[in-house]
């Protein structure tokens, strides 16, 4: 059976109105306040640019979020938006009455813009208690500045047409407008250009920073003094595609480059991918880091003893709540400043990802210890790493007084391995059922596997989890 669900009077009114372009500019004095943000909303949706553009222009509350609206930006509507800051800007009586002082072109959550046009109804009051805790603080810090405009950057390759439209048109207005970025992500884009658009979007603003690059002499030497001033950064990853030949030089330009870490006073978390350090460098990140951190990331490069003692000497990271070390080269046979590491983050370490990062039996022998001290862990990978069946039961053992996991990942033992890797189908399916009895014994796991390596054929593995999945190879 269908219901019929009819329009509203309300949304009447707006199709209504939208029919007849001139009669809504002309009456947006004697419409509603209220019925400002759903008009607008339709307005954008039927890409009605001079409407916008005079919606804008007259917009009656101080904070306006397009970027929920923009699911695939286009220069039409954005041109739209920006025509009518154009106007706000020229109008005289601006000053008489309060209007437009924030607008938003991030992608946030949609509830944001229910909030901020009067429609909230309180059921997602306690999820978004973070969005509308940094809408009131541009709110308050727009009513003693000038009109400020708030974005994320995705700096990818090149410019993108509608980058290109924003860009252009905020080099002609920094004197009008206040331009704050708060999410950047950089992937081999030129430097000129970076300095360019840092120079509209003031670094002192950027909170969360994602670089990848693979000229890595010349962008860490430029980009240095740009990270200097990011003094609000809470987030920053960093990932290398290391084609340098001349390590000295390298582990100079590294070293000159972590040391603007010190101006950091933010930063809770650091993401470093591909970063290949030197003993020096090591310490120099430890030195420079100067605010605990919640997460710490150091993926895809060899690690030394010497690294993990480093480390573990750091006071900044004895509040960890994740750390991620998938993909190291253990480049030591008695990890001992891991295990210590270990030791120092165990009240508070919660994710503990240890993919692929050659541990083998005698690593694990040394790290039980510590692992079993780590009573507040949600989350463990250890996928990809060469365990023996015994020595893999020592794990799960110790895994198992562990009553905060609720995610738990494991790699099968290599006796499911014939001598050429080729996984060993009924061994696999025998053994693993035995390794989850050593936990069902003890707890009921929420989510646990067991994985064998990804076949080189599918790119698929063999999962164990509760029930045998075999890769497409084996179906």
């Amino acid at each position: 059976m269908s219901f019929y669900n009819p329009p509203t009077l309300q949304q009447l009114a707006i199709k209504g109105l939208l029919r007849n372009e001139a009669l809504v500019i002309s009456s947006l004095d004697c419409i509603p306040i209220m019925l400002f943000p759903p008009l607008f909303e339709e307005a954008f949706k039927g890409r009605h640019t001079m409407i916008l553009k005079a919606m804008v222009a007259a917009w009656p509350f101080p904070y306006l979020s397009v970027g929920v609206l923009m699911k695939t930006p286009e220069v039409e509507t954005l041109q739209a938006v920006l025509d009518g800051i154009d106007m706000l800007l020229t109008q005289k009586a601006r000053l008489r009455r309060q209007k437009l002082q924030v607008l938003d072109l991030r992608n946030v959550r949609q509830d944001f813009w229910d909030v901020w046009a009067g429609r909230e109804n309180g059921a997602h009051a306690e999820d978004s208690g973070r969005e509308k805790q940094v809408v009131k603080s541009l709110h308050t810090y727009a009513l003693w500045q000038p009109l400020k405009l708030v974005t994320d950057l995705s700096l990818c390759f090149h410019l993108q047409e509608h980058q290109i439209c924003l860009i252009q048109w905020a080099q002609q207005r920094r004197g009008s407008v206040h331009f704050c970025c708060v999410k950047m992500e950089i992937s081999d884009f030129p430097v000129e250009t970076i300095r360019e658009v840092l120079d509209i979007f003031r670094p002192h603003y950027i909170e969360e920073l994602e670089v990848f690059t693979r000229k890595v002499l010349s962008f860490l030497g430029h980009f240095a003094p740009f990270l200097s001033q990011m003094r609000n950064l809470r987030k920053f990853r960093l990932s290398l595609n290391d084609l340098v030949m001349d390590r000295e030089a390298l582990d100079k330009c590294l070293y000159k480059f972590l040391t603007q870490f010190s101006k950091l006073n933010c930063l809770q978390h650091l993401s470093l991918n591909g970063v290949y350090f030197s003993t020096d460098n090591m310490k120099q990140l430890c030195r420079c880091v100067k605010t605990p951190l919640e997460s710490l990331s150091i993926t895809q490069c060899p690690l030394s003893q010497s690294h993990f003692k480093q480390l573990s000497r750091c006071p900044k990271l004895y509040q960890l709540k994740q750390l991620d070390l998938s993909g190291i080269l253990l480049f030591t046979s008695h990890p001992t400043g891991l295990q210590v590491l270990l030791e120092n983050v165990a009240d508070s370490l919660q994710t503990l990802e240890l993919e692929h990062c050659s541990l083998e039996d005698s690593h694990l022998s040394v790290l039980l210890p510590a692992l079993s001290q780590c009573s507040q862990l949600t989350r463990v990978n250890f996928c990809d790493n060469p365990f023996s069946r015994p020595v893999l039961k020592d794990l799960l053992q110790c895994m198992a007084t562990l009553n905060q996991l609720a995610v738990e990942l494991y790699p099968a033992p290599i006796e499911c391995y014939d001598h050429l890797r080729n996984v060993l189908v009924d061994r696999f399916a025998q053994l693993c059922p035995e390794l989850l009895d050593i936990i069902i014994a003890k707890r009921q796991p929420k989510k646990i596997s067991f994985a064998t390596t990804i076949c080189l054929e599918c790119r698929h593995r063999c999962v164990y989890d509760m029930k045998t999945i075999l890769c497409q190879c084996w179906q």
